[in-house]
């Protein structure tokens, strides 16, 4: 039986940092690297071509660091508003 692949959407996958990460906030992957148990994923800035760093791959599930797709600041803020609302109820 073949070995399930973890990730397999990651490679061109677009990310937006909850902060401003090497000057940038939006990232595609655009390198995967499997070592042993552990998936890693080069990101690179959108808007710089030279900006790219590895991160592991399951930092990306993380909701407080990375949001799926590239959200513009007024849909970030929106997104935390709600998240303070279901926090309050």
């Amino acid at each position: 039986m073949a070995k399930k692949i973890k990730y397999p959407h990651l490679l061109g996958s677009k990310w937006t940092a909850r902060q401003t990460t090497w000057g940038w906030r939006h990232f595609q992957v655009i390198n995967r690297r499997n070592e042993g148990k552990w998936v890693f994923a080069e990101l690179m800035a959108s808007c710089d071509n030279s900006v790219r760093f590895w991160v592991n791959a399951a930092q990306l599930k993380d909701y407080e660091l990375w949001e799926a797709g590239w959200k513009t600041h007024s849909q970030m803020q929106t997104i935390n508003r709600e998240d303070e609302e279901l926090i309050i109820i």
